[in-house]
């Protein structure tokens, strides 16, 4: 395993503004005074695409707010891919929005900059969340963002054909590789197991499953990957044995991201596959006919129980400096609240932030969520919290990895040390 364990940290981009697309009530940001009863009107940014119906919910959302505290809220949405730059831009020119919600794994970075507002002075109950997602709001004794939604990936299945060839949900990792070599012979025209290239948060669980780690971060602040451990590449090595030995997958799949995975499910032409939280719900937008056909497990151990899954999501940041900190925090609080956080988990399909919200959500929702709701409770993690993680994604070195693999130019060790070296030249500031 490599061992370089220099530290440093990578600086954020900087880019030309891009035009967003405003939306609900009037009002500007920026200025004020210290708290809502003085603060006229806050201006948040919200990532574009989650919600179908984004301005409905804020036009609700903002109306309680102003009548609770009588400012006004003015959201601009932005494209997930234009945001960092856009924030940098902002951060740099000293535009910033009051609030603004974050992925979960750019929060770090952004929290690094001093960008971000330290949220602890508010009490914030850190044990109420998702521990996955609230791990990356938090560096050292401070809290930078707070949990708003959670996604986490399980496996969806074709419950139909489980019945039909007498199958049972695996438990373990044999019995995930018997039940995906028997789809293959039953369905010969379907793709019993996607094995995806371009899907980072799919190769994950298969690190962590076998007793690896993405990066661990030393006593002297340096950062050692243990990819290219005998537990990490076991993992890996399963999951690509799925596709090069036992051929469950298809040699398409290595160019394939989630959404050509999501794709199979919904077009019929998979018969199991790992997907996100919000996925089924897009599925049967996509397919009804699929509707009481598709079922999910959680992502089965090695040798039982649940093997850890990535918890993406969004969280709510407050920025430094615009003089309505006060406010801006209370309009978190709003969104991240019991009303708010339900209402949006109901119309976008991802989990609340809030560990309380997603027992209540799962509980209310279709049945095929219960098993992401355990995922996520009992079995999420998140990738290593540093600024520079978004330099690792950025480069795509677990695709990199994943698709050298797949492709046959590298062998699981060659492709796993390769991927270890430059995980850590990143994260160490190499």
């Amino acid at each position: 395993m490599a061992r370089r364990r220099t530290h440093g940290y990578v600086l954020l981009p900087a880019a030309a503004a891009v035009l967003v697309l405003a939306a609900t009530a009037c009002g500007t940001g920026g200025g004020g005074g210290g708290d809502a009863s003085d603060t006229d009107s806050l201006l948040v940014w919200i990532m574009q695409g989650t919600n179908p119906d984004e301005t409905g919910f804020f036009e609700a959302a903002n109306a309680a707010f102003t009548d609770e505290t009588g400012v006004e809220v003015q959201v601009e949405f932005v494209p997930w891919q234009d945001a960092q730059n856009k924030i940098s831009t902002a951060i740099a020119g000293g535009t910033v929005p009051d609030v603004v919600e974050l992925g979960n794994t750019l929060t770090p970075g952004f929290a690094d900059a001093g960008a971000l507002h330290d949220l602890s002075g508010y009490g914030i109950e850190t044990d109420r969340y998702i521990p996955g997602l609230m791990e990356m709001g938090q560096i050292e004794d401070g809290v930078y963002g707070v949990p708003w939604y959670a996604s986490i990936r399980s496996i969806v299945y074709r419950s139909d054909l489980f019945e039909e060839h007498d199958l049972e949900v695996p438990r373990n990792w044999d019995e995930l590789r018997e039940t995906a070599l028997a789809l293959s012979e039953a369905e010969e025209d379907m793709i019993a197991f996607p094995v995806p290239g371009d899907a980072q948060y799919s190769i994950m669980p298969w690190i962590w499953g076998g007793g690896g780690e993405i990066a661990v971060q030393g006593s002297d602040g340096g950062w050692t990957s243990q990819m290219d451990t005998d537990e990490g590449r076991a993992g890996i090595e399963f999951f690509t044995d799925l596709a090069l030995k036992d051929g469950t997958s298809t040699t398409g799949a290595v160019n394939w991201n989630e959404i050509d995975v999501m794709e199979a499910i919904a077009d019929e032409e998979a018969a199991m596959a790992i997907l996100g939280s919000a996925n089924p719900k897009a599925i049967l937008e996509a397919n009804p006919d699929l509707e009481g056909r598709i079922d999910s497990f959680t992502l089965p151990g090695q040798d039982g129980g649940h093997m850890p899954s990535f918890a993406g999501g969004s969280l709510l940041s407050v920025f430094e400096g615009t003089g309505n900190e006060e406010a801006a925090w209370q309009y978190v609080q709003h969104l991240t609240g019991d009303e708010f956080s339900m209402r949006w988990a109901e119309e976008t399909g991802f989990f609340p932030g809030a560990i309380e919200g997603v027992d209540e959500f799962s509980a209310s929702a279709d049945p095929i969520l219960e098993p992401f709701a355990v995922q996520l409770g009992e079995a999420s993690r998140g990738v290593p919290v540093t600024p520079a993680w978004t330099q690792v994604e950025a480069e795509k070195v677990l695709v990199g990895m994943q698709q050298d693999i797949l492709n046959g130019e590298a062998t699981v060790e060659e492709a796993t040390e390769s991927a270890a070296d430059e995980i850590e030249r990143i994260l160490n500031g190499g």
